[in-house]
């Protein structure tokens, strides 16, 4: 397998790595600068030469893993009988560096209605290395040439028509995924908004909507759905940033796209 597509095949199964590359060469080594290895949780894939560089990497590799270290590193190792080494000599005559750059596993974010305001977001959250999931009770707002718009997506997007019980749809969806609730229809938005809240392995909830909205469907969730008030407080609404007050589609698109940016770098700090 190349090494590209080990990479593809981590992220299909969101599982973070490290992607092992032989930066520079004097000398002798075993593989030539640019050699590439990936390394997961369990797996290898290439190789950069074998022996102690190729060990020390993979060990170093797996405690990056571990650690879920964001920041690259850069390792040189002297190939001489000389070094002390971890993992057995090597006596090239050269020196090489290896860089160890973390792959981790990348966002998800699902939108449940792709109208207006759903499909500007969509084009504006496509822009970002995430998994974007776009959810939809009416095919013709996930026709093909109505998407297509996002053709040159950076994000992976996977289109989901549910006519029936769009809530099906959440046990589905990645660990973590974080929740935007704005389709056409009040009682779609009220049982996701349920649905959500029982769904216990997603990330943030978002709900567009008015404050008299969610005055109905916090009494709704609490009366018929039996929610304590720590569970509801899970959804955040209206969505967006407080102080841009557009109703534009790409207006409020733009703000609820800032807004769940900022998330995302409050859940990285």
């Amino acid at each position: 397998m190349t090494w590209v597509a080990a990479v593809a095949r981590l992220r299909a199964r969101r599982e973070s790595g490290v992607l092992v590359t032989v930066a520079t060469v004097r000398g002798h080594a075993p593989r030539d600068a640019g050699a590439k290895l990936v390394v997961g949780s369990t797996e290898t894939w290439g190789s950069i030469g074998g022996g102690n560089v190729e060990a020390v990497a993979i060990d170093r590799a797996r405690e990056m893993i571990a650690a879920s270290k964001p920041e690259p590193e850069l390792i040189d190792f002297a190939l001489n009988d000389k070094v002390v080494n971890q993992h057995g000599v090597q006596c090239c005559g050269g020196t090489v560096a290896v860089l160890l750059e973390p792959l981790p596993v990348v966002r998800a974010v699902a939108i449940f209605g792709v109208g207006h305001v759903g499909l500007e977001l969509a084009r504006i959250l496509a822009r970002q290395d995430l998994d974007l999931h776009l959810i939809d009770s009416r095919s013709d707002m996930l026709a093909k040439e109505r998407l297509d718009v996002l053709a040159d997506a950076v994000a992976q997007v996977h289109v989901h028509h549910t006519p029936l019980l769009p809530e099906e749809v959440l046990a589905d969806l990645p660990r973590g995924t974080h929740i935007l609730i704005m389709t056409h229809d009040h009682a779609e938005d009220a049982a996701l908004c349920d649905a959500a809240l029982r769904t216990t392995h997603l990330g943030s909830i978002g709900l567009i909507g008015s404050a008299a909205k969610w005055v109905r469907f916090r009494k709704r969730l609490s009366t018929e759905g039996g929610h304590d008030e720590a569970t509801i407080d899970r959804i955040k609404t209206p969505i967006g940033l407080a102080d841009i007050t557009g109703k534009e589609p790409a207006t409020i698109a733009v703000s609820v796209a800032a807004d769940l940016l900022r998330t995302f770098e409050t859940e990285g700090n």
